[in-house]
């Protein structure tokens, strides 16, 4: 008797082990991607991408993530000035045209909590490169429609050059006029998508 009540208890362990985790479906009216880079040296540029899709399957009872996947539309740059999003859609840049989505796809996720690093593939006019993002698990709870939802922020720098993304101005005074790296700043809010 004793034998059957712990295959029992370790079986109802052993399934909620694998029954907490749950996928979620990036939202993006709660959700931003964003960017900055330094411009003449002396200050910073930043922007978002406006239109994009996601899912994660996160834990929320351990605080974590088991895996992260998300589609961007280049084009949907946005940093607030039209002639300066027409030339980062150019060739000179994302060249939207001939590459119109910038992709991530994790590979491993190690941590939980505030710490957490979300190793995967970042694939940018072309060129794929593994990208850590360093984050967190905001936490999670249910809106008042009843949809469960998890917020994750996570953060990153890139160089652009990695990503066949050169072009630049030599400055008189000394300096370019972009800077080679690049901040991304991810803050998800993401709700669970029912079986």
């Amino acid at each position: 008797m004793l034998k059957r009540i712990a295959i029992l208890t370790l079986g109802l362990l052993f399934s909620a082990q694998f029954a907490v985790a749950a996928v979620y479906q990036v939202d993006p009216v709660h959700s931003q991607i964003g960017f900055s880079v330094d411009h003449l040296v002396i200050f910073k540029v930043s922007g978002t991408f406006d239109d994009y899709a996601g899912t994660v399957e996160a834990d929320p009872g351990a605080q974590t993530l088991q895996s992260a996947q998300a589609t961007i539309r280049t084009a949907s740059i946005n940093t607030r000035e039209q002639k300066r999003d027409d030339h980062l859609r150019s060739a000179d840049f994302f060249d939207a045209g001939n590459h119109p989505e910038l992709t991530f796809v994790s590979k491993r996720v190690e941590g939980s909590a505030d710490d957490i690093t979300v190793y995967g593939d970042l694939t940018i006019r072309g060129t794929t490169r593994e990208v850590a993002l360093k984050g967190s698990f905001r936490g999670a709870n249910t809106d008042p429609w009843g949809n469960q939802r998890a917020g994750f922020s996570a953060s990153t720098v890139i160089n652009r050059h990695d990503y066949g993304l050169r072009w630049n101005k030599a400055l008189e005074t000394g300096g370019v006029v972009v800077g080679d790296e690049v901040t991304i700043d991810l803050e998800i809010q993401a709700v669970a998508v029912t079986p």
